[in-house]
This record gives C-alpha cells, sequence and structure tokens, in this order.
C-alpha cells in the first residue's frame, strides 16, 4: 500500500531512455551508430543500440521519434526482378542457373523466382552472400 502512495505522489509520468532517430531516416535506411540518438521519453522504444544498428528502416522515421522494432527489419540483399544466381542441390548433384526474383528478401528469407531457362516459378532461400539456394 505505502508503494502505491510513493507512485501517486510523484509528479508526471515516468521517463525512461529511449533511442529515437537523429535525422529523418527514409524508408529502407540501414541504421548506423550516428543515426540514433537516446532521448527521455513517456513513448515505448528500443533503449539498446544494438538492437538497431545494422538494421534497415520500413518505413520513414522522423527526426526525434522513438524507434521501435517494428519499424526495422533485416537488411534486404536482394530485390523485386533482381538476376540472380539460382542454386539447386540435393546430395552430390548441383545445378546452378539464373533467376529474376518475384519479391525483396534478406538473409534467410523464402522468396520467389522465375527461372529465367524453363520459366518456372519456384521457392527459394535467399543466402548471406545474396544468391539463392533452391530444394531444400
Amino acid at each position: 500500500m505505502r508503494v502505491l502512495a510513493l507512485i501517486a505522489l510523484l509528479p508526471g509520468p515516468l521517463q525512461a531512455g529511449v533511442l529515437a532517430a537523429a535525422r529523418t531516416l527514409p524508408a529502407g535506411t540501414v541504421i548506423s551508430a550516428s543515426d540514433l540518438r537516446a532521448v527521455d521519453s513517456d513513448r515505448p522504444g528500443l533503449s539498446d543500440p544494438s538492437q538497431a544498428i545494422g538494421l534497415q528502416t520500413r518505413i520513414t522515421i522522423y527526426e526525434g521519434r522513438p524507434i521501435h522494432a517494428n519499424l526495422l527489419r533485416a537488411p534486404r540483399l536482394v530485390s523485386r526482378n533482381q538476376i540472380v544466381r539460382l542454386s539447386f542441390q540435393r546430395g552430390a548433384l548441383r545445378i546452378e542457373t539464373e533467376g529474376r526474383l518475384l519479391g525483396d528478401g534478406a538473409a534467410g528469407d523464402l522468396v520467389r523466382v522465375m527461372n529465367l531457362d524453363s520459366r518456372n516459378t519456384i521457392t527459394a532461400r535467399v543466402m548471406a552472400d545474396g544468391s539463392l539456394l533452391a530444394g531444400r
């Protein structure tokens, strides 16, 4: 009961340090340490810079606005309509060809891709080097 009385006596809302945009960050910006600043805010947001640095903004984040995890994503390695190396591997068999992406993708994402030789659409996983691996 004493704790509730003490909280009721505190002036205004409690403020905590959160990360905010140091400048306006357009959609697609990969965040660096210089893009962040700590601010006191009663609004929720990320507080650890390591949770934001290296990630890409989904939408434009305006200067001074708190940064939330749902506004960020892993950086896109491949983009729609990009021509990429497409590999299929099963045991010792490895087939490589070119494909056209039908959507964007980050490392580990499953994306649809059209095989340029056969014109078939398949699903492949985006690898860390930007290549695509099908058949897994």
